[in-house]
């Protein structure tokens, strides 16, 4: 990363500051990257008679519409709010019979309308950017998202008949969640129910032993339940933005639990939960101390066998460019690569380009030099944003409105144990590589010497999710431009970045396409891969697990949990200290 941006040539503290301050008044959003789409939009808009015309003819259209299906409705008769309206352009939110009513339908239909035009006006400018039309396409969506009929109890039918059913406890109990949510907001606590999902009894709790530790991150080598093991471990990367326990949910949906039962020996590293003191602990440590570290640890305690290496978001990120630096240095010890739902190739990260422009990145390096790490609940907050309504919205509505708490599963217990991220290493991952793309492009150092994906060419098996909002599934499939494997399979899985993945061995409503391919064989772009690949029902986790098998020697007796004699020791039973770290 060039000095100019961290380093040694800093932008003067009273403006780093000033950044900062704005990024608290804006949730983090800088209001810059907004302004310039806006005025992008507003200078070609106005050299654009023609679409300003179209304009003003479909809001007449709509707002007739309004008014029309207005009249017909008042005649009392049930009325679905999306009647008339093109295939795919009814909004589920309205789906109830509750809105078939007056006056909830006109409210609705008008919504409906509202959007449509409000997404048409932001939409197909010549001379707008596609990045510009993009966000602002999406800041559209979240005011849409905020201001639905759906969201308020006088316009909400289905919340109105539940108070007068209820006589209004249903308020009294949402009056109840707001306290309480707002209480363990305010002191940092976990959410309602997360007490269900002890770390190291329900979750995190595939036995195993701490066999490693050092400032960055702890080893666990997970006891074997089987007789005879591949020969050939397996070491799993996971995202230090999040705890690695992701991987080990419960006993149902736990890849480590269930990669050990298929007979593999497991090793999982867990990230320290940083803190300001580690605010200059950067990419090169991650690499060194975590990646690099973990693989000598391997190495040391299975000898003379190469192993896998399974990468999950970042973690799959972190994994490609460690096992690049390795394969520059003339080292094999890698079997394998699995990437999960991990990207390579950033030009085109999806929706999360919306927080990734010069101007916003430079109000997030300032928020997080003032403390020397990036907050968890920053980051969550810009993930719930991508997903508004669903994140937002809709569990207000359940929780505050109808006062119905959800029960908290597995996922969404570790989903708000996050974690914190150094200034350094957050500040070099996002200008590196999803500002400047650096890996993608044979630029990326590691230890001071470029790192190309080229070099990789031992096998690989790459899992997209369809509905991925992180690593959209097209980006995700980039790295088969990158690496040069002779055997890479890649695999798409429907849900999104985090069901997609720990959809457990067996899950009825999922499905997979997959194909494998050589290094001769013929590039497939992505929409040709989907017609291309073959269509399976089910969970895809046996899939990868006979990839494996296939790509593993024979079975032999399990190895020993450490290795004292080469400075391996046993520390402490699994999960260890790390991932408890609030």
């Amino acid at each position: 990363m060039p000095n100019t941006r961290i380093g040694a040539l800093q932008p003067l503290d009273f403006d780093r500051q000033l950044r900062a301050q704005l990024g608290r008044m804006t949730a983090g959003l800088a209001p810059t990257s907004f302004a310039t789409a806006w005025a992008d939009w507003a200078m070609h808009l106005t050299l654009s008679p023609a679409k300003q015309v179209r304009l003003q003819q479909q809001l007449m259209q709509r707002a007739q519409d309004t008014w029309t299906f207005a009249l017909r409705a008042m005649a009392g008769q049930p009325m679905s709010p999306s009647e008339g309206l093109p295939a795919g352009a009814a909004d589920r939110r309205f789906s109830a019979p509750d809105w078939s009513k007056f006056p909830f339908n006109v409210y609705a239909r008008a919504y409906q309308n509202n959007a449509a035009v409000m997404h048409d006006a932001v939409s197909d400018i010549d001379g707008v950017s596609d990045y510009h039309a993009n966000l602002l396409d999406f800041a559209v969506r979240m005011l849409l998202d905020a201001s639905s009929p759906a969201n308020f109890l006088a316009s909400n039918p289905e919340v109105l008949a539940l108070t007068r059913a209820e006589g209004g406890q249903n308020l009294m109990r949402g009056l109840r969640h707001v306290v309480e949510d707002l209480t363990r907001t305010f002191r940092s606590a976990a959410p309602v129910g997360s007490e269900d999902f002890a770390v190291g009894d329900s979750v995190a709790a595939t036995p195993g032993k701490v066999v490693f530790r050092n400032e960055l991150i702890e080893l666990i080598q997970y006891a074997p339940t089987t007789k005879t093991v591949h020969a050939e471990p397996l070491l799993m990367v996971p995202a230090w933005i999040m705890k690695y326990y992701i991987l080990d949910l419960s006993a149902r949906n736990s890849m480590v639990k269930y990669l050990v039962d298929q007979g593999h020996t497991v090793f999982m590293m867990s990230w320290k939960n940083p803190g300001p003191a580690d605010r200059n602990v950067g990419m090169d440590d991650y690499l060194e101390k975590g990646f690099k570290a973990a693989v000598d640890a391997v190495s040391a305690i299975v000898p003379d066998r190469k192993m896998h290496a399974v990468g999950y978001c970042i973690g799959g990120t972190l994994l490609t460019i460690g096992a690049a630096a390795l394969a520059r240095d003339g080292d094999e010890r890698l079997a394998s690569i699995t990437l999960l739902a991990a990207q390579t190739d950033f030009s085109e990260p999806g929706e999360l380009a919306f927080f990734i422009n010069p101007s916003q990145l430079a109000t997030l390096e300032a928020s997080m030099h003032k403390k020397g790490v990036l907050e968890s609940r920053q980051m969550a907050g810009a993930f719930a944003l991508m997903r508004g309504q669903d994140l937002i919205w809709q569990p207000a509505v359940e929780n505050y409105l109808k006062g119905q708490r959800q029960p908290l599963i597995d996922l969404m217990a570790w989903n708000a144990d996050g974690t914190r991220m150094p200034w350094r290493m957050h500040s070099e991952y996002l200008y590196r590589l999803y500002l400047d793309n650096e890996l993608a492009t044979n630029r990326f150092p590691v230890n001071g010497k470029v790192v190309r994906l080229s070099d990789i060419r031992v096998p690989m098996f790459v899992v997209g999710t369809e509905s991925d909002h992180v690593a959209p599934w097209k980006s995700v499939y980039k790295v088969d431009n990158l690496v040069r494997s002779n055997d890479l399979t890649f695999l798409l899985t429907n849900a999104g970045h985090n069901a997609g993945i720990v959809c457990g061995p067996v899950h009825p409503k999922r499905h997979y396409r997959i194909k494998t391919r050589g290094l001769a064989d013929p590039y497939l772009p992505p929409d040709e891969w989907m017609e291309a690949a073959t269509l399976h029902q089910g969970a895809w986790w046996p899939a990868w697990q006979q990839w494996l098998a296939e790509r593993s020697s024979a079975q032999v007796k399990p190895p020993a949990l450490g290795a004292p004699a080469k400075g391996y020791a046993v520390v402490e039973d699994a999960p260890g200290q790390y991932v408890r770290q609030r």
